[in-house]
């Protein structure tokens, strides 16, 4: 186990946070590292110095095209540290090494993407009647605060952390305090690379720092992954002072299947919808939607998937599922199971803590789980479980699978099985959800944007959407007439707003 001196990047100041945290190893609850557990204090600090760094340090004015090489080679120095980077994150949350790695080998897309944005983007000549001229100005926010969460910790910052970099922002952020690894080796990769001091601040700690981050009256976005009610409460610390806010929340996605594809291939698309990163997704498949003409073909293909995946040390590449992040979140789902069953589902496959050998005896596994004949009104359809469970409910006909699909507050991701083109298009376009997948789930590119509606978030990430939103506008009117106005003597009376 090591030690780090600081938490806050940027500044050689002393800690300041009062205790540290112990980052807990999920495969075996052993400790890996201890990090500061920084409350307001350390926020307030980190604000200050990205303040500074925006207000007088050289990366707002820093010429665009040196901005953008900048960032090109923060992705080359990423991909240069990629093996470290996949076996930190896989340590730190659990998730398998063959998953971190084709994950995280794309990190450095997003750096390049929002570099290229970047070396692209034109500022807008606006027409106008008369000798004007009228053009805009794309200018950053100031100091952004970004708050993570503990699924895809690096990942999810490197596609906000890019945009917000490349419109020439300062940034705070607030890692998951059960995975800051990753984060905090990319603050040390960026600064290797040549990144100013001070433009980039990770803070470690926990809710008090989260959401002093989101009141703090110097921060000019917030951009969220995390729960509900994490962005419910971003929100309405943001609207107070009309910041911006993007935020990706939950999910509970549906994956509706219909009779015409081959049941045994859609359940092998349905287990990578639901069990991959142990089901601790916000797009994770949950709710599988199943025609009844295929339903009992696909739940045993299903289950039989489930009971074959390998649980094990997601450091090595034959394991295919690790554990859950936490003893916490494990007792969580394994409650949920039960709830399931007690309301009705049928266990058909897992919902079980597995019997492993040393050192992962004390690890926080749980079984890859099938609840079949559910309906949309228990519990295990309606709410997050964030775990390896697939809920299975049948139904009739289009209509009803729209339906069903559509009867939840989230509207985060969803997915469709259907060798029927007409039909793709036309369920993919009903149903409400920011992002939908046919024939299969979980892709993602930097140009596509990112984000939910209902309960699942607003605004989005990745795209130009995102890019975008790190800057604001500013519209300048030049009058190039060599004479003067004489309002009040009548002249050019059109042009008043």
């Amino acid at each position: 186990m090591t030690q780090t001196v600081d938490g806050i990047t940027g500044q050689d100041a002393a800690p300041i946070a009062p205790d540290m945290r112990t980052i807990i190893n999920p495969a075996t609850g052993a400790a890996i590292q201890t990090v500061p557990e920084h409350g307001a204090a350390g926020i307030d600090r980190a604000v200050a110095t990205a303040l500074t760094a925006f207000q007088s340090g050289p990366w707002p004015a820093m010429a665009r095209s040196e901005r953008a090489r900048l960032l090109l080679r923060i992705a080359d120095a990423i991909e240069a540290a990629s093996e470290r980077l996949y076996t930190l994150e896989a340590l730190n949350n659990g998730r398998p090494i063959t998953e971190t790695r084709a994950q995280l080998s794309r990190v450095p897309e997003w750096f390049r993407y929002n570099a290229g944005l970047l070396a692209a983007q034109r500022q807008a000549v606006l027409p106008g009647d008369g000798p004007y001229l009228t053009y805009q100005q794309r200018l950053p926010l100031g100091v952004c605060g970004i708050i993570t969460p503990f699924n895809h910790p690096l990942l999810i910052l490197a596609r906000s952390v890019s945009a917000a970099l490349a419109n020439g922002n300062t940034v705070v952020v607030k890692p998951s305090e059960l995975t800051p690894l990753t984060t905090l080796a990319l603050a040390d990769i960026m600064s290797e690379a040549g990144l100013p001091a001070g433009v980039v601040n990770v803070v470690t700690g926990a809710r008090e720092a989260g959401a002093r981050l989101t009141q703090h009256p110097d921060i000019a976005k917030i951009t969220l992954t995390g729960g509900t009610e994490a962005g419910r409460a971003a929100a309405q610390a943001t609207a107070a002072r009309f910041a911006r806010v993007t935020a990706e929340l939950g999910g509970k996605t549906p994956v509706v299947v219909f009779d015409d594809v081959d049941p045994v291939a859609a359940a092998e698309g349905a287990a990578f919808a639901a069990f991959v990163a142990a089901g601790q997704s916000c797009v994770a498949g949950s709710r599988f939607l199943v025609q009844r003409g295929v339903y009992d073909a696909f739940v045993t293909a299903l289950s039989e998937r489930a009971q074959a995946i390998r649980i094990g040390d997601p450091t090595l590449p034959g394991t295919q599922m690790g554990p859950l992040i936490s003893a916490r979140q494990r007792d969580k789902v394994h409650q949920l199971i039960d709830t399931g069953v007690s309301e009705g589902a049928r266990l058909a496959a897992g919902g079980n803590i597995p019997e492993l050998p040393e050192p992962l005896q004390d690890g926080f596994f749980l079984q890859p789980t099938v609840l079949a004949d559910a309906t949309i009104d228990m519990t295990v359809a309606r709410e997050e479980i964030f775990g390896p469970v697939a809920v299975v409910i049948p139904f009739d006909d289009e209509n009803d699978a729209v339906r069903m699909a559509n009867d939840n507050r989230y509207g985060l991701g969803a997915g469709i099985w259907t060798l029927d083109v007409g039909r793709a298009h036309r369920v993919a376009s009903r149903i409400t959800a920011g992002m939908v997948w046919v024939n299969d789930h979980h892709r993602l590119e930097p140009s596509l944007p990112w984000g939910g509606v209902k309960e699942s978030g607003i605004g989005k990430d990745a795209g130009t959407e995102s890019f975008d939103d790190f800057s604001w506008i500013k519209t300048i009117v030049v009058r190039t007439a060599a004479d003067t106005v004489d309002w009040y003597g009548g002249a050019d009376q059109g042009r008043l707003n």
